[in-house]
């Protein structure tokens, strides 16, 4: 049995790549496999994949992203211009959002 990486990344958001490799990388989040807890973000932890030719694509070797660890990006703050860690907060209309734990902003409009 699997079990689902609770995590407050999202797909769009703006992370930062805290350990490995690419550490210090800035992207956007492509996708969040939750089942794997791990994420996909844009040109970040680039690899190599060499394919055979087949009737539908010519063969060659295609640069593709590779899934990141999410304990290893942090949500980028425009704000602090760091990463950060997320908190969420319940406003007065009984929405929650998410916000930054250095400031204080509210990232969900």
């Amino acid at each position: 049995m699997t079990t689902m990486v609770k995590t407050r990344i999202r797909r769009d958001d703006e992370v930062v790549v805290i350990a490995g490799r690419d550490k210090g990388a800035r992207g956007k989040v492509i996708k969040v496999l939750r089942a794997d807890g791990s994420v996909l973000v844009s040109k970040v932890n680039m690899i190599k994949r060499h394919t055979r030719q087949t009737e539908h694509s010519s063969g060659g070797i295609i640069e593709k992203e590779a899934p990141l660890n999410i304990s290893n990006v942090q949500y980028f703050c425009a704000k602090c211009k760091t990463g950060v860690r997320l908190g969420v907060k319940t406003l007065e209309d009984d929405r929650k959002v998410r916000t930054c734990r250095s400031c204080g902003e509210v990232l969900d409009s």
